[in-house]
């Protein structure tokens, strides 16, 4: 009885610390998890004048209702039914939610809004599931439906134990500082990809990860010709942090004169120790990047760690720590600002069907066809399903339902065999100017010479659907995840690479790559019916810099930016970068006679300035992209943001033409 006491005393404290945080939490109570009513959310996802998109998890099935105010007065209330929530079970205490609303709400006007939900009555609002989502002095959360595009965020390569800061922080601050200024208030957050990082896990976050599958009863797993039958199997191994290497699968291959080698490893991600391998993993690494409430009922460290890595595994942990104090302010942004995602290389794993050589090893392994499948259906439930939902329908849901109802081998093979061809990634949002987000990862351009050679970002049939976007539009927005306007210097080096036969060593892959998608895209750009403006958004990098461009020899030019944010959390070693961005401007400048060489001959490319950085044009700081656009969809302002509240600021070199 004492016993008991004692659990009951901690068990209120733990409550008394948490609500005096304000913050929802998971503790145990005599051995059970009290689990908080939202685990992971809500992310503001689609947002029209005619539809409303929010994802979040809960451990059970919610019951509830959307209210919306404008000035005080309720302009919506709308119930939760089978029509407009739907909910995709992935453990026993892990349900997601995707409530998808048609509405009519009015534009440029801050609407305020409570997610009302509960297991049973009385319904909790969002001041009581997840009070830190409300900014000082405001009664409840807000969004902003803008149809005319005016202010973005933007960026990639969000690495949690990367040694920068979290950039996203620097949106929420945005977001605080103009949350009444429907003018200045960002109107969405476009994340061009890498938002996780499954090939490159941290010891830590591995450990919290098996803690957090266990806490939640994430669905199990079986593997074929892998080293363990079951994921569990392979959860609860306490030798595997840092070691992962060891488990994943290899090709065969026939050995040459030259290279007496008889395997070929798959997943080539330098840092692949900590390889994500499980939907489970996966799943749990998306609730644990979003949120700050799992990481409440975890421990980062108390696991063995070899020698070796020992210091990288303190660095590790320093770095964890300071990424875990924000994600409150990351959740609360993600609450008040449309969020639009899509996919690149380490949201499943480096050199993702780089080449075809690449995809005939991978896919014709049960086992690493299943690790990349597991990587492809986290996304798609923690992404790509908010993007557009209405492209998730059909035979889409009844394969995903199929496996939600019957979780087994024979469903889950069948589910990713359909993803692993599904080719409807991509999507637009009808803005002005429209907003157009390509997935350059599933629809490659294989070479036709040899299947070791890069593939083009996007093949035929991609492009001419891509063409037909753009017919008609003044102005376009084009989300690229790898910048179309590379740096030419680092092309060529890894060009150098590929003609060695080593395109992986040096992740060769770029637009100008693959000589089809490289002359389909430029002649999209030169075709009379192009929009008279084009700007690009990317990152892939983990640098940042701004390029002006125009065709050459040419009276009417559409005026086309390529500006480029990466990453979010991470960034491109020094000295590295700086040398690279000198050889660049001394060998690729916009007279260069090494122009005629390369396939963008055609096209006059210029170097924007980065503002106080000297002849700098590549800035390899971690930074979040911000957008300003005019109302002919031309940039006004260019900029990186930094949290300590510093910017990077993109201005036009003088014209020397």
């Amino acid at each position: 009885m004492l016993q008991n006491l004692t659990i009951s005393i901690r068990f209120l404290l733990a409550i008394k610390l948490h609500l005096r945080d304000n913050r929802p939490f998971t503790v145990f109570y005599l051995g059970f998890p009290v689990l908080a009513d939202i685990i992971a959310g809500p992310i503001l996802r689609r947002l029209t004048t005619t539809k409303i998109v929010f994802w979040w998890v809960s451990p059970y099935v919610c019951r509830g209702e959307l209210q919306c105010f404008s000035d005080g007065e309720q302009i919506l209330q709308q119930v939760f039914n089978t029509d407009n929530l739907s909910t995709y079970r992935i453990g026993q205490q892990a349900i997601i939610h995707l409530l998808n609303l048609d509405v009519e709400l009015p534009a440029k006007t801050k609407i305020d809004y409570d997610l009302l939900i509960g297991e049973h009555e009385p319904l909790k609002p969002l001041s009581q599931t997840v009070p830190h989502l409300i900014y000082d002095n405001e009664q409840y959360p807000s969004f902003v439906i803008q149809p005319e595009l005016t202010t973005m965020l933007h960026g990639s390569c969000r690495n949690p134990h990367h040694a920068s800061s979290d950039s996203l922080l620097a949106g929420d601050k945005q977001v605080a500082q103009h949350i009444n200024n429907i003018n200045d208030r960002p109107n969405l957050l476009m994340m061009s990809g890498d938002q996780i990082y499954a090939d490159h896990v941290a010891g830590p976050t591995l450990f919290a990860i098996h803690q957090v599958i266990a806490l939640l009863g994430l669905n199990d797993e079986e593997f074929s010709q892998a080293q363990f039958d079951q994921a569990s199997q392979l959860h609860q191994q306490s030798d595997q942090y840092y070691q992962r290497i060891r488990f994943l699968p290899q090709a065969q291959r026939t050995p040459t004169l030259f290279n007496r080698k008889t395997t070929d490893i798959i997943f080539t991600s330098t840092y692949s120790h900590n390889h994500l391998i499980s939907l489970a993993e996966n799943i749990a690494m998306y609730l644990l990047v979003w949120s700050p409430t799992l990481w409440d009922a975890v421990n980062i460290s108390g696991f063995t760690v070899p020698a070796e890595h020992q210091s990288t595994y303190e660095s590790e942990l320093s770095a964890i720590k300071g990424f875990i104090e924000g994600l409150p302010k990351v959740q609360r942004l993600l609450a008040h600002t449309p969020t639009y995602m899509i996919f690149d290389d380490h949201d499943v794993t480096d050199d993702w069907n780089l080449t075809a050589q690449w995809e005939k090893n991978a896919y014709e392994h049960p086992f690493a066809k299943r690790i990349i499948g597991n990587s492809l259906l986290a996304y798609w439930l923690c992404q790509g399903w908010g993007n557009d939902p209405s492209k998730f329908s059909g035979d889409f849901w009844d394969k995903a339902d199929n496996y939600q109802q019957q979780p087994n081998k024979e469903n889950h093979d069948s589910f990713v065999d359909y993803l692993l061809h599904f080719n409807q990634w991509q999507y637009t949002l009808d803005t002005s100017p429209k907003l157009v987000v390509l997935d350059s990862r599933t629809q490659r351009w294989r070479s036709e010479f040899d299947i070791a050679d890069p593939s083009g970002l996007m093949d035929w049939e991609a492009m001419c659907d891509l063409q037909q976007e753009l017919i008609g539009h003044n102005a376009i927005v084009l989300v690229s995840p790898a910048p179309i306007f590379g740096v030419k210097a680092i092309e060529a080096i890894q060009r150098i690479a590929t003609n060695l036969g080593q395109p992986l060593a040096v992740d060769a892959e770029n637009w100008m790559a693959h000589p089809g998608s490289a002359s389909t895209i430029l002649n999209i750009f030169k075709h009379p019916k192009t929009p008279h403006h084009f700007v690009i958004l990317s990152g892939d990098v983990h640098y940042s810099f701004v390029y002006d461009i125009e065709l050459r020899f040419r009276h009417y030019s559409p005026k086309i930016w390529q500006i480029t944010s990466s990453g979010i959390k991470n960034q491109f070693p020094q000295p590295l970068i700086s040398c690279l961005d000198t050889i660049n401007r001394l060998l690729y400048g916009p007279y260069s006679p090494l122009n005629l060489f390369t396939k963008r001959r055609s096209m006059k490319i210029k170097s924007r300035n980065a503002v106080g950085m000297g002849k700098r044009r590549l800035i390899e700081r971690s930074g979040l992209g911000k957008l300003q656009l005019n109302s002919d969809g031309s940039p006004h302002r260019i900029c990186d943001l930094h949290n300590d509240g510093s910017i990077t600021e993109f201005i036009p070199a003088k014209d020397d033409s």
